[in-house]
């Protein structure tokens, strides 16, 4: 049995068949990026075990083709396999060492970097300070301990976990949080229409309200708005069900056992242990011309830890690396009086330098070792004629 699996994963024809599927699904989520859109694309075909196919009225989905990560681990386990199976140890066999632990670990570093890159944005207007960055597709419910002003305690819950558990009990804080309804993608008005419902919402703003569930954003340049209605329950009773979106910019305020609290929903924020501040933005054009020809930051770097305090000038092909953090240049507001940057925080980057380096000394390694006998031979050869 043993000895079956260890051939059936070192086959020649699994790695074919794997390397087809491969361009198979490689070309499927290409076209599919026109009716998905990129980010679900990703996460159904690429970022999956098995694609799947669900008909309309059917409880469950059907799986219908292997997902890319399916296809990767089992390209992974077959190079590994088959490299334990075949290898025998020899100076004459470094360089293919070389070369299949550069392809093993371009591999294992793709999936180390889907699981655990995150990628979020920092927009700053001219002379704003911000030590954190949000998602652009992902979003929190936060409820903040705003009593002192100089110090927020904030406990988060991100979204997708409220259609899954009604009531949560967050640490730290006295009172229950229960989801009485949640939309993942939601249209609100201020009258009443088709297909809308009305917000029944006690306290704060928002009761006069209509609402209604709407299908998921597929396009690049649309996200999610989530909206939901939270009722906040202690001991005493319910303080009221609050209504709480993305549409809004303030947030819905209560008071309990003499504290105040805000509780909003917004895009999932990652905080930082140093802080950025805009002191200039410059959208340069050529001369003439609407074309662009450089877009730049210049921002103030503060860590109270390290003391740091230095100014850094972040512009195309040339972020900011700090804290496992990077920080590129990635828009700006259309009076140029604001900057969006692309932050990235990716513990797997360098892998793939690594691993197409091994790769690439593999390969020279390997010709030079078939190469230099034959030079030697052939030396040889004209020598004694």
């Amino acid at each position: 049995m043993i000895r079956s699996l260890i051939r059936g994963f070192s086959s020649l024809w699994l790695t074919f068949s794997c390397l087809v599927l491969g361009c198979v699904i490689v070309f499927w989520g290409t076209l599919a990026q026109v009716q998905m859109g990129l980010y679900r694309a990703q996460e159904e075909i690429f970022r999956s075990l098995f694609i799947y196919w669900h008909p309309a009225g059917f409880p469950w989905k059907i799986p219908v083709f292997p997902g890319g990560y399916l296809i990767g681990g089992l390209l992974l386990i077959n190079l590994l396999v088959a490299h334990v199976r075949y290898y025998r140890p020899g100076k004459g066999k470094i360089g293919i060492v070389l070369v299949h632990l550069g392809i093993v670990l371009l591999l294992a570093g793709q999936m180390l970097t889907d699981g655990l890159s995150v990628e979020s944005v920092m927009h700053l207007r001219l002379g704003q300070t911000r030590d954190y960055s949000e998602s652009e597709r992902q979003s929190e419910l936060a409820i903040v301990d705003v009593t002192d002003p100089k110090v927020e305690k904030v406990v988060a819950i991100p979204t997708q976990f409220l259609s899954r558990h009604p009531i949560f009990q967050p640490s730290g804080l006295p009172f229950q949080v229960r989801i009485a309804a949640y939309r993942a993608n939601s249209e609100v008005s201020i009258q009443p229409a088709r297909g809308f419902e009305p917000v029944q919402a006690t306290p704060g703003f928002g009761g006069d309200l209509w609402w209604r569930d709407t299908p998921s954003e597929t396009a690049m340049d649309k996200t999610d708005v989530p909206s939901a209605l939270v009722d906040i329950r202690t001991g005493s009773g319910s303080l009221g069900t609050f209504f709480v979106s993305e549409y809004f910019d303030k947030p819905q305020a209560f008071a309990w056992q003499g504290r105040s609290y805000e509780l909003f929903l917004r895009a999932r924020r990652y905080y930082l242990p140093f802080s950025l501040k805009l002191l200039e933005f410059r959208h340069d054009r050529y001369p003439g011309t609407d074309i662009p020809k450089n877009f730049s930051s210049r921002v103030r770097l503060e860590c109270p830890a390290s003391g740091e305090n230095r100014e850094v000038l972040i512009y195309m092909n040339n972020p900011l690396r700090y804290d496992g953090a990077t920080f590129y240049q990635a828009s700006f507001d259309p009076d140029d009086q604001g900057s969006v940057l692309q932050v990235v925080r990716n513990p797997g980057w360098l892998t793939p330098y690594f691993a197409c380096a091994l790769v690439g000394v593999g390969l020279i390694v390997q010709f030079l070792i078939h190469l230099i006998p034959f030079l030697k031979e052939r030396a040889a050869h004209e020598t004694s004629h």
